[in-house]
């Protein structure tokens, strides 16, 4: 018969521990969790048996990221990753995402964030593999990617009908006719990132600031071509905390006045605004009682 200290010792290591390794490997990151498979088969089976440890797969800056996603995918326990972030990942081309999409469709369907940052590789032929494959994509980030043009935002939001997240810093070659596309389809958006979209106009973001009411992060950092006429729009932004407009040369103190009307704005990057001046400042000062962040350097 076994002893009270036998019974308090098999406690111990079939509930006790399993419970203190869940807590503590929740709080590891991805690689050295990895590793904690290899210590030994009790530990591999023990964290195994938990699914929501295995919900990201991170591959930033790795070499032969595409390689390496291809067979984490082909895992039991990644069949219901929910992030994936291929942050200035190596090696990272079309075919890896096309492989995704033809092979591991099932193990993408409750993807909801998706990093593809620096992936200079990727074209609109990867963006339609990959968004096909996960409907319910809701952050999508995309910086610094000089192939994708238009054609990859309509594949985008034809695929993925629930971002509310989009950062398309850096992108180039996209114009007013993928901020037309945003704006039709995502009209619950709350983050936007258009940081040097150089061919974008006045008539493109007029589009976004209309019809996504719901922004509440707008990026538009070394875009100057941007005129009042668009800056008057912001006012329709009622959920507006941060807003970056450092380089915005065309921006004046008409301009400002609107943006004074967005009364949760808490943030607020002016820096090389070079029209902007007191009276513009002081209309800001005056609307948005809730500002904590404000830089006017030049």
């Amino acid at each position: 018969m076994e002893t009270k200290k036998e019974e308090d010792d098999l406690t111990w290591s079939r509930e006790t521990i399993p419970r203190v390794m869940k807590i503590v490997s929740t709080k590891l990151p991805q690689r050295d969790l990895v590793s904690l498979l290899l210590v030994s088969p009790w530990l591999h089976r023990t964290l195994i048996s938990y699914p929501s440890l295995w919900l990201v797969l991170d591959f930033r800056e790795m070499n032969k990221a595409g390689d390496r996603l291809t067979a984490a995918l082909s895992l039991s326990r990644y069949q219901h990753v929910k992030q994936i972030n291929l942050e200035f990942a190596q090696d990272i081309e079309d075919r890896h995402l096309e492989v995704l999409q033809n092979k591991f469709i099932n193990s993408l369907q409750n993807l909801e964030s998706l990093n593809l940052n620096g992936c200079q590789k990727i074209s609109d032929k990867g963006i339609e593999a990959i968004t096909s494959a996960c409907p319910k994509l809701k952050v999508f980030s995309i910086y610094w990617n000089v192939r994708v043009t238009d054609l990859g935002i309509k594949h985008l939001v034809k695929n993925c009908k629930h971002v509310v997240d989009l950062n398309l810093s850096g992108c180039k070659n996209i114009s007013d006719e993928s901020l037309q596309l945003v704006a039709d389809n995502y009209q619950d958006l709350e983050s936007l990132n258009l940081t040097r979209c150089i061919k974008l106009t006045d008539g493109g973001l007029q589009q976004i600031l209309v019809k996504c009411s719901s922004i509440h992060s707008l990026n538009l950092y070394a875009i100057s071509i941007f005129t009042d006429k668009a800056y008057k729009k912001i006012s329709n932004l009622a959920h507006l905390q941060f807003l970056d407009l450092c380089g915005a040369q065309n921006l004046s103190d008409e301009g400002l006045s609107y943006i004074a009307k967005c009364k949760n704005l808490v943030s607020l990057n002016l820096t090389w605004c070079v029209q902007v001046t007191d009276v513009g400042v002081i209309s800001i000062a005056e609307g948005c009682t809730s500002l904590e962040f404000l830089s006017l350097l030049l």
